[in-house]
């Protein structure tokens, strides 16, 4: 190889599926391939340890192709390559859902990816023909058929240079860009003046991906998280140390602070092409998200479009905001986020939900399907809610009363599935009978595969359905059916599998993924790098062993920049969250507390609850004290209560409460762990006062227990890890509401005793070493204290 040469590099797979498909978006079809890819490498193994001593398995291939002033390397790993008496023979396995009888000829990619590796091969090997089997096998029944052929070298040849002629100008605007990009990268500098602290962020984030390492920062609000850690990913994009960066967010509104982050660095001239990608429901152009030719034009011939509309797009811009890709899709008549997806191909950086990663469900299949890898920096956002998003991400249920409800629906009119369901249903019907409220199972295997032998059946369903209504309903079983197979297919010592009856009598077994760590690092192992952080990530070792599966991880505390003297943080020893301390007279404390915390200074204030119930009687008690004595103390207090299920407009109707100058103090009531418990960012005098009330532990449930008992069980202090660190983290997420640039004073109130307890201390970021105690009878005095000496400063 001309090591002189740019190299650009392509799987077989990517490269034919890329260039060969072709025709309609349509969701009917369930994507059988797409779905026993997850399940088939048992069968693989399987059909491969069968085909005896002459059969060589998984052989790597690849091939250089010379293209003017770059190479064009094509690599991959044939399943099996055969030797025969009438010579070699290419074999490509592919396990299906689908039954056998209706497969009449190879399915065009399939038949592309084995007919490069017959090429390579062949050329390889300097053969004048070679034979190619494409072998299929029904994942529930194991039976098989295959198909055979024979091709001349010369044949072969052609096919594959018409092929890799179709890339060449794919991989043309790889190399050119890369060049203007990385010149551009080289004259970029910090945007901003490093504040205290940022600097060494910074250099310990380029470190970890000169190393190839993970990294898990503690950064205090106001370090610059974004910027610290997008520069230097940027800077090593440049030096060649990644090609493609994944900026990954729990919420919307840390997607739109990334993104400003990349255009501060693009007023300096940078080239880069970054994409937000938006759901497909916001993004889709029509009323009703219905991916079919029939109910949507823009999924017709999709495919035959696609290619064409992106190429032009990155060619002739290098911006890629929601309008400009939706301007495009109109354009050329194409899926908006179908489009979007494809263009994330070619950019330089991706901000997207975690679920585009690490769902297995949504993950972007281009980057992280079967066999992909590439030299991705990830860097992950918030990253303290990566840890109950993967849980839940990795586990799965079903429920016995879903399968009788469909086999009820099919009954009449497909008598094969709806054996297939009763079957499933009859099985989970033994379960609930040996389950009196919950109970732990050691397997499940004998479900999982009539699981499988039910898949056959609901996709041969899916396929020849003519009713919408009931269909819908089947394509919702499938789903769950389709996830519980595939998280069983990886089960390994951090699942629980247990069975429960529920209050509502319905009965559920469940795949429960404890620890997410082995399942995220499937995904995080295919890039290079990988930075957590967060400003609440504490303690350490926790979100350690729950994101990360190495011992090898870095870690740093960022140093808070803001004067501790301007924030006064004080423990309420008098009050109590705990169930047993609960009634009229505690919440009549607590309405007084905040009524005191408003009176002592004019300005707006957020309580946070640890959950609706305990705010909205907290909140009856305030209103009817405020309407006993209007001006309560002599200062009139304004209120404002988070509703259970709020629209968008409803958030920012909220917020605007706290944006307007008033004469009078302003009382917040939300919920910790709620939607303005993090991302907002009331900075200045817009919020100068957080009450956070209670410890935040989530309430006592089923799972929480399992956690609890799981943890202990591995000489780890359960109930800190099931309740007391994500409770925690809460708090401190609340907290950190209030302070939130330099110019900001204001007020924490710890509400409940349990914080003098040590072991909630460990827990407080070191920032907060310095505090007070105080109770109802003198907080008034306390605080009014600390804002004197803050108008004297």
């Amino acid at each position: 190889m001309d090591l002189e040469q740019p190299v650009i590099r392509i799987s077989v797979r990517s490269l034919v599926e890329f260039i060969l498909r072709g025709g309609d978006i349509d969701n009917r079809i369930a994507g059988t391939d797409k779905d026993a890819m997850l399940l088939g490498g048992k069968i693989h193994r399987k059909i491969q340890r069968q085909m005896g001593a002459d059969y060589h398995a998984e052989v790597s291939l690849k091939q250089e192709v010379a293209c003017n002033g770059f190479l064009l390397l094509i690599e991959g790993r044939a399943d099996g390559i055969m030797d025969t008496p009438q010579g070699p023979v290419v074999d490509e396995i592919k396990g299906i859902f689908k039954e056998l009888d209706t497969l009449k000829e190879p399915i065009l990619v399939h038949l592309a990816q084995a007919k490069c590796y017959a090429y390579i091969y062949a050329r390889q090997n300097g053969l004048e023909e070679i034979g190619v089997q494409m072998t299929y096998c029904n994942m529930e029944t194991e039976e098989i058929k295959r198909f055979q052929s024979t091709y001349a070298f010369e044949e072969l040849e052609a096919w594959f240079q018409e092929l890799t002629a179709s890339y060449e100008r794919w991989a043309r605007y790889q190399i050119e860009w890369r060049k203007k990009r990385n010149a551009s990268i080289r004259q970029v500098e910090f945007p901003f003046s490093y504040r205290e602290g940022q600097k060494e962020l910074v250099t310990s984030v380029y470190r970890t991906i000169l190393r190839k390492k993970k990294l898990f920062v503690q950064a205090p609000t106001g370090v610059g998280k974004t910027i610290s850690t997008v520069f230097p990913a940027v800077k090593a994009m440049g030096e060649g140390l990644g090609e493609k960066i994944f900026y990954l967010t729990a919420k919307t509104i840390t997607r739109t602070v990334a993104w400003q982050a990349f255009d501060s660095l693009k007023a300096q001239d940078l080239r880069m092409k970054v994409i937000v990608l938006t759901a497909k429901e916001k993004i889709c152009f029509c009323e009703e998200t219905n991916c079919n030719p029939d109910d949507c034009p823009y999924a017709k011939g999709h495919f035959d479009r696609v290619n064409d509309a992106v190429y032009e797009l990155l060619a002739s811009t290098d911006e890629m905001s929601r309008e400009v890709i939706e301007e495009q899709a109109r354009k050329w008549n194409v899926c908006p986020f179908e489009m979007g997806l494809d263009v994330s191909l070619w950019v330089d950086a991706i901000i997207c939900d975690y679920n585009y990663v690490f769902d297995p469900n949504a993950h972007l299949k281009r980057f992280f399907g079967e066999g992909n890898k590439g030299e991705y920096l990830f860097l992950i956002d918030e990253a303290h809610n990566l840890v109950e998003r993967g849980r839940e991400m990795y586990s799965a249920s079903i429920y016995k009363e879903d399968f009788l409800k469909i086999k009820r629906l099919v009954k009449a009119e497909d008598s094969r599935l709806a054996s297939r369901l009763d079957e499933c249903n009859k099985q989970l019907l033994a379960l609930k009978r040996e389950c009196e409220d919950y109970q732990i199972l050691d397997s499940v295997a004998h479900i999982y595969l009539k699981l499988l032998a039910l898949m056959t059946e609901m996709e041969r369903y899916l396929e020849e359905c003519r009713n919408e209504e009931i269909r819908k309903e089947v394509l919702e079983l499938y789903f769950a059916v389709r996830m519980f197979a595939n998280i069983h297919e990886g089960l390994d010592e951090n699942y629980l599998i247990y069975s429960e009856l529920e209050e509502d009598g319905r009965f559920k077994l469940r795949l429960f993924c404890v620890n997410p760590a082995n399942c995220l690092a499937q995904f995080l192992d295919r890039g290079n790098s990988t930075v957590f952080f967060s400003a609440t990530l504490l303690p350490i070792h926790y979100y350690k062993k729950l994101l990360s599966n190495s011992k090898e991880d870095y870690a740093i505390y960022a140093e808070s920049p803001f004067d501790a003297r301007k924030r006064l943080l004080l423990i309420g020893t008098d009050v109590s969250t705990k169930y047993t301390s609960r009634g009229e007279e505690m919440y009549r404390r607590y309405a007084e507390y905040l009524i005191q915390v408003a009176r002592s200074r004019k300005g707006n204030y957020i309580a946070f609850f640890p959950s609706y119930y305990f705010m909205e009687e907290v909140y009856g008690v305030f209103v009817s004290l405020l309407e006993s004595v209007p001006c309560y103390g002599g200062r009139k207090i304004e209120y404002v209560m988070q509703s259970r299920y709020m629209s968008e407009e409803a958030r920012e109707i909220f917020l605007e409460n706290f944006e307007e100058d008033k004469d009078n103090s302003l009382m917040g009531f939300c919920v910790m762990g709620g939607i303005f418990s993090e991302g907002i960012d009331l900075a200045m005098d817009k919020l100068i006062g957080a009450i956070i009330v209670g410890t935040g532990l989530p309430q006592v449930c089923r799972e929480r227990e399992l956690l609890k008992t799981y943890f202990d069980s591995h000489g780890l202090r359960g109930f800190d890890y099931a309740y007391l660190y994500p409770g925690m983290n809460k708090v401190l997420q609340s907290a950190g509401r209030v302070i939130r640039t330099d110019q900001d004073c204001g007020i924490i109130l710890l509400l409940d005793e349990r914080f003098r307890d040590g072991r909630y201390q460990e827990t407080f970021p070191r920032e907060w070493s310095q505090y007070g105690w105080c109770n109802a009878r003198n907080v008034t005095g306390m605080i009014e204290t600390f804002w004197d000496g803050m108008d004297k400063a």
